[in-house]
């Protein structure tokens, strides 16, 4: 699922080629100014720049480019005024999101300005038509108004071309669901708006497909694996061979057949194991080495959870699947966990990550293999993606901090406390009120803009709490 590859936008630079014949220098001198911007931020985004666009046709050509290519997203850079109406037919056949980037060459007016500078420097009413005309097309585009050299700029058109990605790999996401919870209420929604207005693609298999797959592994591949994990992990001497190998064989399988059957992720409902008769563990260890190799995740059936996951990974890097366990107000805080899966890539480096034999008390089944760590203390990123009625989706995001807490050496599974900026008491009155769920995504750092500019190219919903 993780692609680590850099966020692929078009720059369409548009000019009016009404100076030519008096500058016949401008066009030249303004793609020049295109290729700075490029420059400027190659090292966040791998942008496309070929020529100028003068007239209609030159508009809907590169656009039609980029949209076919396979590209991320569009920049719009207004390299001199240029009129609004050029762009409406080019919009029609648009399906990439737009960032309109509201830049001139120079960032001060000086006494020493004269026609030349005016006219290379007027970007800001082709800006005001072009917004126009993207309102009228029912676009709504990211705007940025800033000096093309600052960091606030790159900062923001980093956000959004990550955010640009993520759009992208959610329409073309593929999600296989092994059993739901029975009862669950908020983890429901209707899977043909989930796939219209989110993108991924649902497909409930049946457990038995990986029982047969854990059969064709081989006794090297499950040394190999564990080999692996003796790199990776503290291994707890109680785990016996046996249950190491079995949790990794039924890792490989189901690796398997994400790979086999194209999928991007997954999420399992641990009793299906138990309901089937023939597997000996839930699927623990599956789970948390699945999701540190960039795979979409969540139990239960959570498709919601599972996309943001997926969508984590793109739009940040190491996502992680949670929820909330206790509250402490004393630490204004929550303990994140669940019953045993956890992205031990965001785990904080001064401690070991373990690999336990974990007594799991439900399930029914034998022991499985569990990944134990404490996420990296600092700034942090929860969401939750939530099916409504009313508003369609809505994604509740809180930033806040992952404090610096003792080991808990009881703790069978992976935990950390996290504190919402708003306090624990008041963003859990609003994540409630909100119809937040009771399963989250986590990604370190604060993250809320890119998630928002993801929503904002959904077209659904946002709060923060």
């Amino acid at each position: 699922m993780r692609n680590n590859r850099k966020p692929k936008i078009g720059l369409l630079g548009i000019m009016h080629g009404l100076y030519d014949e008096k500058q016949p220098e401008i066009t030249a001198q303004q793609e020049k100014f295109a290729r700075d911007v490029v420059a400027q931020l190659k090292d966040v985004a791998d942008i496309t720049f070929g020529r100028a666009a003068k007239t209609r046709a030159d508009i809907e050509e590169i656009m039609a480019e980029y949209n076919h290519a396979g590209y991320d997203g569009i920049m719009i850079v207004m390299l001199l005024y240029s009129p609004g109406f050029r762009l409406i037919g080019a919009l029609r056949e648009n399906r990439l999101p737009i960032m309109l980037a509201n830049i001139q060459p120079l960032p001060v007016v000086t006494p020493d300005w004269d026609w030349a500078r005016l006219t290379t420097n007027q970007g800001i009413h082709g800006a005001q038509d072009t917004a126009n005309m993207l309102y009228h097309a029912g676009v709504e585009p990211a705007i940025i108004t800033e000096d093309w050299k600052s960091p606030a700029f790159k900062e923001f058109f980093a956000d959004w071309a990550k955010a640009a990605q993520a759009y992208q790999a959610l329409k073309k996401m593929r999600l296989a669901v092994f059993g739901r919870m029975k009862g669950m209420g908020d983890i429901v929604g209707n899977d043909e708006k989930f796939f219209r207005m989110i993108g991924p693609e649902v497909f409930f298999e049946g457990i038995g497909d990986i029982y047969k797959l854990m059969k064709e592994v081989t006794d090297k591949q499950i040394a190999d694996s564990i080999a692996e994990d003796h790199k990776n992990f503290q291994v707890d001497p109680k785990l016996t061979l046996a249950r190491h190998q079995y949790a990794a064989r039924m890792q490989l399988a189901f690796e398997r057949f994400l790979i086999n059957n194209d999928f991007d992720g997954f999420s399992a409902n641990f009793g299906v194991f138990e309901e089937d008769g023939r597997f000996e563990q839930i699927h623990m260890l599956a789970g948390s080495n699945l999701m540190a190799k960039g795979y979409a995740y969540s139990n239960e059936g959570d498709v919601h959870t599972a996309a943001m996951v997926g969508a984590g990974h793109v739009l940040v890097g190491d996502a992680h699947f949670t929820e909330m366990y206790s509250l402490d107000y004393e630490k204004d805080s929550a303990l994140m966990s669940h019953m045993g899966e956890g992205n031990w890539k965001i785990a904080r480096k001064d401690r070991p990550i373990k690999l336990i034999d974990r007594e799991l008390e439900i399930g029914g089944l034998d022991n499985p293999p569990t990944v134990v760590f404490s996420a990296q203390p600092g700034p942090g990123t929860l969401v939750t993606l939530i099916p409504l009625d009313d508003v369609d989706y809505r994604l509740v995001i809180s930033e806040g901090t992952i404090l610096d807490t003792p080991e808990y050496v009881n703790v069978p599974m992976t935990y950390f406390h996290f504190r919402p900026d708003t306090g624990i008491r008041s963003a859990m009155d609003n994540w409630m009120r909100l119809a937040g769920t009771h399963h989250q995504t986590l990604v370190l750092g604060r993250q809320a803009r890119r998630w928002e500019m993801l929503c904002d190219m959904l077209k659904i919903d946002y709060a923060r709490v």
